[in-house]
């Protein structure tokens, strides 16, 4: 198992933000809270390949929305928001070492963030960042290697993964108020805690699954579904619209 990671990008208080206030982030604290989690990501079984920092793309450290990595083929996104756009050619040389690449192009936009894989079926957010032609170029791409694209829509959070993600069993871990969970039908949806709003977003390798540590109530919950919970502090992350899927790409080498 491998999980490629980039270090926190000096710069990132000029982060991209769209459904939070912007508030200063302690860099300093930024890159040891993202040392501990690469340090989680080792405790669940990944071979960390860590990246140097972008000094010039303060996003650069959300390594998920820049690329899709599958089984057969790495994609390579093309952000939503301009200032994003570099990230992809800067995980181009690592990816290529395990996948073919392929390319989302204009006029289409997607983002990792809003692909959430169950199996061959990919459920791709409708969202502020991820357009029809960004999620139709997506389908054609993959439909040789036999995946099923999905729209989802997505209102009031960043990415489709901001609402939901997979554990896996079946089971997505979801803010239904975020997400159109009509379109998640065959799949067991469990809710997040009436007050962890924004607990939806959970990393899990196998077994485990990896929460920010401020979310208690539903941390508590997915253990209960079986897995084994692994928490890590994400407050500064958290201050860029963070979660814990989007700071690394993991994949089977």
């Amino acid at each position: 198992m491998i999980a490629i990671t980039r270090a926190v990008s000096p710069s990132m208080n000029r982060c991209e933000l769209s459904y939070i206030e912007r508030v200063e982030i302690d860099i300093d604290k930024a890159q040891a809270q993202h040392c501990a989690y690469e340090d989680c990501l080792r405790k669940m079984g990944a071979e960390v390949i860590a990246l140097p920092a972008e000094p010039d793309l303060p996003d650069s450290v959300f390594v998920e929305d820049p690329a899709i990595v599958l089984d057969e083929v790495a994609v390579l996104t093309r952000p939503g928001v301009e200032s994003r756009r570099r990230e992809g050619e800067s995980l181009a040389e690592t990816l290529g070492r395990f996948r073919p690449l392929r390319r989302i192009t204009a006029p289409g936009t997607l983002e990792g963030g809003d692909v959430m894989r169950v199996e061959k079926t990919l459920y791709v957010g409708a969202s502020a960042r991820s357009n029809a032609e960004g999620i139709h170029q997506l389908s054609d791409l993959l439909d040789p290697f036999g995946y099923n694209v999905r729209a989802v829509e997505v209102r009031g959070c960043l990415h489709l993964k901001s609402g939901c993600t997979y554990l896996g069993d079946g089971i997505v871990l979801a803010n239904r108020d975020w997400v159109d969970s009509d379109a998640l039908e065959g799949l067991r949806i469990v809710d997040v805690d009436g007050e962890e709003r924004w607990a939806a977003n959970a990393l899990t390798i196998d077994g485990s699954a990896l929460m920010p540590s401020c979310f208690p109530k539903t941390a508590t919950m997915v253990e209960k579904l079986g897995w084994k919970v692994y928490t890590t502090d994400i407050s500064e992350l958290r201050k860029a619209e963070a979660g814990v899927t989007c700071s690394s790409l993991i994949f089977r080498a």
